[in-house]
């Protein structure tokens, strides 16, 4: 195997500033979102990098991962890291395949996170999407880069599936069931007074630092009547959504739920955790009630040259040739709204996710919204069937620091159960697309 050519800061400058080759940052996720797991000087990754885990070349999937991040065999590729062993080893995977032209930075961390002159990008929130060492520290009695405040509650959100919890959770967590957040008739937030009640409960008030994680899909809790039962990291996300609502002000996800957790090694526990309720909430509720909107504020928002309304729904959904869900019989989508593709069907999000259940890198999520009309200068809100999948790109906008972002809580169930309410079926008008993020389900 060829060794690849070692690059100095001033080649990879030029080779950057004129676009010559892609550039691979192979560090982990939580590195390049912001973290500074090796004790670099600054966090965060080279500005128009794309990030390729070397960890995520133990699958098969992650070859299909270079194609889609425009990784070709016939272009140069230049990587970088922590290290050049991870370099080296990720240009051998490479060779493997068939590329020609790799060549490694191996300055990183000595000269270019040293130079505040050299620039980094980072996921602006980062800090509330935490990874699996950072939860262990947290666990093991440290206080790690982050932590607001000295109270922290850990929360294994399941989905009326208690079973699932006892089944393995990560030491000291707690179990959090969605229901005590929502309505189970609406699939809406519950009032004020019920979560205030449930978070109390919980041992959670305003200035909690609450980490949420879940469980995704599995055959061991598949249900027919209930496929989403199993996806307790979605109902992790949402519920994030609900308590930032609420009022909470440090809510943390943990990035991968407790698939990254059991990858990464660390243990799980079947020990049952009580929860530590507290007296009150300290603060009114809803605290961020702009995170949140209704129906007559979703009008609004269609009606406003200054806002959009986006459906995080599939393709099929879109159209009306399925509603989504088993209890909701009207087909179709709310008039004006713009096509967010959750991925193949309602209890699905491929298309804000990588292949090891990790959130998509921001970029890629910003550029598909870009192109569909969809940017931070617009007040914008997420709707899907009963508010999870709105939740989830709430959420990825919420970390991406859009200032005037909400989810559309009654979303499609509350929409169409109003006969005054108009309905589109249909392929709509191109403008009303996003144009990326699986743009093969609209052929």
């Amino acid at each position: 195997m060829s060794k690849p050519a070692s690059l100095t800061t001033q080649q990879l400058v030029e080779i950057v500033e004129n676009q010559q080759a892609p550039l691979v940052d192979v560090r982990p996720i939580e590195a390049y979102n912001g973290w500074q797991l090796k004790g670099e000087a600054r966090g965060g990754h080279i500005p128009g990098a794309r990030n390729i885990p070397l960890k995520w070349t133990r699958y098969m999937d992650w070859i299909e991962v270079l194609d889609e991040k425009g990784i070709r065999k016939e272009s140069p590729v230049v990587l970088y890291g922590y290290s050049e062993e991870e370099t080296e080893e990720m240009a051998g995977r490479l060779y493997d395949l068939g590329y020609k032209e790799v060549s490694v930075y191996n300055h990183f961390v000595d000269e270019w996170t040293s130079d505040p002159s050299r620039r980094l990008e980072r996921l602006p929130r980062y800090k509330d999407l935490v990874y699996p060492g950072w939860v262990d520290a947290l666990v093991s009695g440290e206080k790690p880069e982050g932590m607001e405040g000295d109270r922290f509650v850990i929360c294994h959100s399941h989905y009326d599936h208690i079973e699932d919890y006892y089944k393995g959770h990560i030491p000291g967590a707690i179990p959090v069931d969605t229901n005590s957040l929502e309505s189970t008739e609406t699939w809406n937030r519950r009032s004020p007074e019920e979560l205030e009640e449930s978070l109390t409960a919980l041992g959670i008030d305003n200035h909690t630092t609450v980490i949420l994680y879940g469980r995704f899909a599995s055959p061991d809790f598949e249900s027919e009547a209930f496929p989403g039962k199993s996806a307790g990291h979605l109902g992790a996300i949402r519920s994030a959504a609900l308590m930032l609502y609420a009022g909470v002000k440090d809510v943390k996800i943990l990035n991968g739920g407790i698939t990254s957790w059991e990858i990464d090694g660390y243990s799980i526990s079947t020990e049952e955790v009580k929860p530590e309720p507290v007296d009150s909430f300290g603060a009114e509720i809803p605290g961020r009630p702009d995170l949140m909107i209704d129906t007559p504020q979703a009008k609004q928002l269609i009606e406003s040259e200054k806002g959009e309304l986006v459906s995080i729904r599939s393709w099929e959904e879109f159209i009306g040739n399925s509603s989504g869900y088993h209890y909701i019989e009207k087909r179709g989508r709310i008039p004006g709204a713009i096509f967010g593709n959750c991925g193949s069907d309602a209890y699905h999000m491929e298309n804000y996710r990588n292949f090891d259940h990790t959130m998509r890198e921001f970029h890629e999520v910003a550029s598909a919204w870009n192109d569909g009309g969809i940017s931070p200068e617009k007040k914008v809100a997420f709707y899907c069937g009963t508010g999870w999948r709105g939740s989830e790109a709430f959420m990825n906008a919420w970390l991406m620091g859009w200032p005037r972002v909400s989810v559309y809580d009654g979303g499609w169930y509350e929409w169409c159960s109003d006969p005054e309410n108009p309905i589109e079926t249909g392929n709509p008008e191109p403008s009303r697309l996003t144009a990326a993020m699986g743009d093969e389900e609209m052929n």
